[in-house]
């Protein structure tokens, strides 16, 4: 899936085909702060029926480390 970072957030459909990745909000510091809340606005236009935004900012947190074989 290329995850970076936790949380990465993954959103697939039911032909599970991905609809949203992307972050959960813009303040993970000060969620009081938080004026825009990206995973709750592609959730609601997946239930309406509608496109998510196509601007799907990447998530901010721990990077990922893989270990390789």
């Amino acid at each position: 899936y290329d995850a970076v970072c936790t949380p990465d957030l993954y959103v697939y459909g039911k032909e599970r085909k991905l609809l949203y990745r992307g972050r959960i909000d813009d303040n993970w510091e000060h969620p009081e702060k938080v004026t825009r809340q990206d995973l709750k606005s592609a959730l609601e236009n997946i239930i309406a029926g509608q496109p998510v935004s196509s601007e799907q900012i990447p998530s901010m947190g721990c990077s990922i480390k893989w270990i390789t074989s």
